[in-house]
């Protein structure tokens, strides 16, 4: 079983930044693939970025170039930099990890960009 918590979502103005975090109840390291979703109104959860164990590192096109994924083991977490954010960033982003052959999800943390 895993546990994950995300934080740092809030209200930011387009062209904003803000820096999301992911907190596990097992070692970071110890996950093969961790990655990031989100969730707009109305439309279905789709993929923004994942990192592997062993540092590859996948982007939503949407978001290459503006979103940066990493991992802190020292802190146990996975983050998500979003820079210069647009309207349509807005959503309830997940946190995914994958562990012995299941898929575990955080509640969510919500993003808003107002227009």
């Amino acid at each position: 079983q895993v546990q994950l918590v995300e934080s740092g979502g809030g209200l930011v103005q387009p062209g904003g930044s803000l820096r999301l975090s992911c907190g596990a109840s097992v070692s970071i390291s110890s996950l093969p693939v961790t990655g990031w979703y989100r969730q707009a109104p109305g439309k279905q959860r789709e993929f923004v970025a994942r990192i592997t164990s062993d540092g590859m590192i996948n982007y939503a096109d949407s978001v290459r170039g503006r979103f940066t994924i990493s991992r802190d083991n020292a802190k146990n977490t996975v983050n998500l930099r979003m820079n210069s954010l647009k309207t349509e960033d807005t959503a309830v982003y997940y946190c995914k990890a994958h562990y012995s052959v299941l898929d575990y999800w955080g509640q969510g943390t919500q993003v808003t960009v107002p227009s």
